[in-house]
């Protein structure tokens, strides 16, 4: 099957009147630039003068971010700390129009924050990730907790045209939150990031390849290796589609039809690779939404991917972006 330009337009324009119901593990995302000015005396380790910090949100909510950005109605679900790091991961989603009221706080946990120091300067071409400090609580909810999530899943769900499952094993994504969203029979899109068994029956699951050969036990290094071991993998976990991504040979499509690979349609510089997972599973879940063919929408997620892959951090890809990919690289 060829995918066409004008089909792929048309359904961009058809994801602003589509509503979202995003779940997972919420992020803060911190970025401390500075600009190396010499070797400290105290270990042999750079010296960098901060010029700026910024905050992102990350991790599951960086899907309705990516929806967002697509003109989407997006509500996150999700559990941030009482704290200002919570405080401000929901300002900066209402910032992007994200319904941010059935975000649930827990005083017991703090809002998980992901610190990165970044060198810049005259001598950095690029920002330079130096290291990463995690905070990070991965305890399961609290049942009063629990409860007041699946209660925020289940009032919303009746008004949505997809739910989104972002999986960052932070304890988010409990057995029954995973039930209730399957129950209720919409379009269910899920990031596993490698417990593929806990989705089982969902509509679409989404991993990488590493995620996969460790589920698996197994290489899929070749082709034949793949469309053997997914085929089967397939049947086992009862979606209707199971996306595997390869990196830069694109990504294995495995449904009704049968077992098939797709090469990148835009090869481009990778500049930074965060976020691009969750631009996948954004992008599968808004143009199956609009009854695009598994072709269409993994071409579009595809596209969507290879333009946040070039900006640095937790980025998401604009409609004129996306819109300019599409026209650029398909007929």
């Amino acid at each position: 099957m060829t995918v066409r330009r004008t089909r792929l337009l048309d359904l961009l324009e058809r994801i602003p009147a589509k509503r979202f119901v995003v779940v997972g593990d919420l992020y803060l995302d911190r970025y401390i630039f500075g600009e190396p000015v010499r070797i400290s005396r105290e270990a042999p380790v750079l010296v960098l003068e901060e010029r700026r910090i910024e905050h992102r949100p990350g991790g599951g909510a960086a899907p309705g971010l990516a929806l967002a950005a697509l003109g989407a109605r997006v509500a996150q679900l999700g559990v941030v700390g009482d704290d200002p790091e919570g405080d401000l991961l929901r300002a900066l989603l209402a910032e992007r129009a994200v319904e941010t009221a059935g975000i649930v706080v827990d005083p017991a946990r703090p809002t998980t924050a992901k610190t990165r120091v970044v060198a810049i300067g005259p001598y950095n071409v690029l920002p330079q990730q130096l290291v990463r400090i995690d905070r990070q609580v991965r305890d399961a909810l609290s049942p009063e907790l629990e409860r007041t999530l699946l209660h925020e899943l289940t009032s919303r769900s009746d008004r949505a045209d997809a739910l989104v499952l972002s999986d960052y094993q932070s304890g988010v994504l409990t057995p029954r939150i995973v039930a209730a969203a399957l129950a209720t029979g919409r379009l269910t899109v899920v990031d596993s990031q490698g417990r593929l068994d806990a989705f089982r029956g969902a509509t679409v699951i989404k991993c990488n390849r590493a995620e996969a050969e460790r589920f698996l036990g197994g290489s899929l290094a070749t082709p034949a290796e793949r469309a053997e071991r997914l085929t089967a993998l397939w049947r086992e976990l009862a979606c209707q589609l199971l996306v595997v991504t390869l990196g830069g040979e694109g990504a294995a499509l495995v449904g009704a039809e049968g077992y098939r690979e797709f090469p990148p349609p835009a090869v481009r510089a990778v500049f930074d690779v965060t976020g691009a997972g969750d631009t996948v599973l954004a992008l599968l879940a808004a143009a199956l939404a609009c009854e695009a063919t598994p072709e269409e929408a993994l071409t579009l997620a595809q596209l969507a991917a290879s333009i946040v892959i070039g900006k640095f951090g937790n980025a998401q890809a604009t409609v004129q972006e996306l819109a300019a990919a599409v026209s650029e690289h398909l007929p």
